[in-house]
């Protein structure tokens, strides 16, 4: 039998590892050989699942196990927890990563799936695979359920937080985009969880076409349990929406939605009024101190008034520049004008415009200095 494999997407410190492992202990309490794989550098997706145990993982048994040249077996990267009231184990599996700034995460993720499928991983003797996937990293690494259709099914976890949506309509638009290439994996919805009844969720996925699967409110009770490495679902109220959830999955009563995603420009609007305006660039002269420079010098001729010998010695040298050099001088250091202003007036590009105030500058250094 073929394992049922299920991607949980979503932003970092939302609550996926809290919501994965419930759904794997709610799978395991319906009598399902359930197996949760951490795909988290931090390696802490299976903590509460052990009770706080925290697992080795594939990157670090791999090399360990490369140093001496030997091959990894299943038992040194998988493990089992059996828990009173359970009728079946779980099991769990951290791929890692390499420690901050010494290596790849992604990369860390893609090879962990090799080492795991050459020892069979997707012909085991389980019901499901559930895989706890952090969302809010781009590269392809963390896209691999969905670029090799490793994943039969995704599901995006979000709070009502803009980032949190954010990153779930990202992970949304990549899955559409590996459709389009031949990518099977299906998306079956959202869970929001902390929800605090605003519907900013809500909104966006009546917007996007997206399932809404469950939501779970911010539940102290629930934060407790899962602190102190427990599982939430022994909570009635908590327990109750995850069975349903894994019930609908179990019975394939959840129609997996078309969504495209929504363009950012379509994702902002939902939050508010956009400005279409561009943004106003930064110019080399503020950047290089250069305008700085003059509108110092100017200062402190109109200070010591305009007939300073400075001044009238500055505007003699200005009055010695090539004609073309005046102008655009003129304009931008005098007129303060801008170089696109003066660019078009003068019927030139922006760049040429930066050229020649650069060269008339040069210029005028020499004939102000020259003795």
């Amino acid at each position: 039998m073929t394992p049922r494999t299920i991607a949980i997407y979503g932003k970092g410190g939302i609550g996926k590892s809290f919501t994965t492992t419930n759904l794997s202990a709610t799978f395991a309490l319906m009598g399902k050989r359930v197996l949760q794989l951490g795909c988290d550098p931090k390696h802490d997706s299976t903590t509460s699942l052990f009770g706080g145990l925290s697992l080795p993982t594939v990157t670090e048994v791999f090399a360990e196990k490369n140093a001496r040249n030997e091959q990894v077996q299943i038992s040194d990267i998988v493990f089992r927890r059996d828990i009173q009231g359970f009728p079946q184990p779980i099991y769990g599996v951290e791929l890692g990563g390499p420690q901050v700034g010494r290596g790849c995460g992604g990369r860390g993720i893609i090879s962990g799936f090799d080492v795991l499928e050459k020892l069979g991983l997707f012909s085991w003797n389980l019901d499901i695979i559930l895989m706890d996937f952090l969302g809010d990293v781009v590269c392809g690494g963390f896209a691999t359920p969905l670029a090799r259709s490793l994943s039969e099914e995704v599901i995006l976890l979000t709070t009502n937080d803009r980032q949190s949506i954010f990153t779930a309509n990202n992970i949304c638009r990549a899955n559409n985009y590996f459709k389009t290439v031949g990518g099977q994996s299906k998306l079956l919805g959202l869970i929001i969880n902390r929800d605090d009844g605003s519907g900013i969720a809500e909104k966006y996925a009546a917007a996007a076409g997206i399932n809404i699967l469950m939501k779970l409110p911010y539940n102290p009770a629930a934060r407790d349990r899962d602190d102190s490495f427990g599982f939430a679902v022994k909570l009635p109220e908590i327990g109750e929406k995850f069975r349903k959830l894994a019930t609908d999955i179990l019975d394939r009563k959840i129609n997996p939605c078309e969504a495209a995603g929504l363009d950012f420009h379509t994702f902002v609007r939902l939050f508010g009024e956009v400005s279409k305006a561009h943004p106003k660039p930064a110019s080399d002269d503020e950047l290089t101190g250069q305008k700085a420079k003059t509108a110092d010098s100017s200062s402190e001729n109109t200070s010591n008034g305009s007939s300073s010998p400075d001044s009238i010695r500055l505007l003699a040298c200005i009055d010695e520049l090539p004609h073309s050099e005046q102008e655009i001088y003129r304009m931008i250091e005098v007129d303060k004008k801008s170089a696109s202003e003066a660019a078009a007036l003068k019927g030139i590009s922006e760049s040429e415009a930066q050229t020649i105030l650069s060269s008339a500058r040069t210029h005028l250094r020499k004939l102000f200095f020259s003795t």
